[in-house]
């Protein structure tokens, strides 16, 4: 599908830029350019890959000049660059607004400015009923991308997104902490046993961002169907992986974290379209002209419920295990 292509990753030195280039950078792309801040991690990328077709940009999606730059001659955009730690967001959520959303729209501008043909975004189940920074910035992030492909010719340009929830070993997520709290003998930290997440594999991300690049039209955001677990579930089956009788410490729910997450709330799932593996959330055709949305109403949304980690499918130790064992980084700390 990017045979003799361009494809641009913003934010590509992170997890999914690097499972993007080990899936594409031995096929027919033509070229693949990691945009980012760190010059260190991009040293590192250039190393350990030594191809001619990974090229290199230094710069910030919150500089519209750089990424504009960078984008001239490109086909596809992945647009993974955002600030993505809660705490750091809530405490600085300015610098949140500044990278994922202002950041954003400096993208697809480039994007659509250089003619780009397709920009996928990626978001998070936490922008659905927000209650950190982080999520809020990424609700709007959402409203920034819908907004803006009711604007272009889709004969032109495809604006559209995904959204999944925890990707199980990615940076900053919780069962990397879990390892390295077995490793030095600590206890491992647990909010609310009871808390409940989302989780997929970064193959599965990777999987979603490509269905939503093959199948999305302009406006359209992609959810995958995932399973869920709970938090105290999670890590006895780390434990149990790993063999060892670490105590568990339960320390309570830190600021901005939710029991549950939610990948689809209510009004979504009157109109989305069930895909198999996906749900499809399907542009919002209103404009400003939406009186009968006011006078009439929905009643399909009356039908519905929201598709949260609380009513998926929740996997037990054993298929948390499972699950686990799938994942390259759990098998590299195993040593297997």
């Amino acid at each position: 599908m990017f045979k003799d292509k361009t494809l641009l990753i913003t934010g590509g030195t992170g997890s999914f830029g690097n499972a993007i280039i080990k899936k594409f950078l031995h096929t027919g792309i033509r070229e693949i350019r990691i945009f980012s801040r760190d010059e260190k991690k991009q040293d590192d990328m250039r190393i350990e890959y030594r191809n001619d077709k990974l090229k290199f940009y230094i710069g910030n999606v919150r500089d519209y000049g750089s990424i504009h730059s960078a984008m001239h001659g490109v086909d596809y955009v992945f647009h993974a660059a955002a600030l993505k730690q809660v705490p750091s967001c809530e405490f600085f959520p300015m610098e949140a607004v500044k990278t994922n959303v202002l950041g954003t729209e400096n993208v697809l501008n480039a994007a659509i400015s250089q003619n780009a043909k397709k920009v996928i975004v990626l978001s998070t189940d936490k922008a659905v009923y927000p209650v950190n920074a982080m999520g809020m910035s990424k609700a709007l992030m959402e409203k920034v991308m819908l907004a803006k492909s009711r604007t272009v010719d889709e004969k032109k340009i495809v604006l559209c997104g995904t959204r999944y929830g925890n990707v199980i070993a990615s940076r900053g997520s919780v069962v990397p902490l879990f390892v390295e709290q077995i490793k030095a003998g600590e206890p491992l930290t647990v909010t609310d046993p009871n808390m409940t997440r989302f989780i997929m594999s970064l193959e599965n991300a990777v999987d979603l961002v490509l269905y939503a690049f093959e199948n999305g039209s302009s406006g359209d955001i992609f959810v995958q169907k995932a399973p869920a677990c709970t938090i105290g579930d999670l890590a006895i089956a780390v434990k149990e992986l790993f063999g060892t009788k670490n105590e568990v410490k339960i320390i309570g729910t830190r600021h901005g974290e939710k029991l549950y997450e939610t990948l689809l709330n209510r009004e979504e799932m009157a109109s989305a379209q069930d895909l198999g593996e996906y749900y499809k959330i399907l542009v919002d055709a209103r404009d400003l002209n939406y009186n009968k949305y006011f006078v009439e109403g929905e009643e399909q949304i009356s039908k519905k419920e929201d598709y949260t980690s609380n009513n998926t499918k929740i996997l037990n130790v054993e298929e948390i295990k499972g699950v686990l064992l799938k994942v390259d980084y759990i098998q590299e700390e195993l040593g297997r």
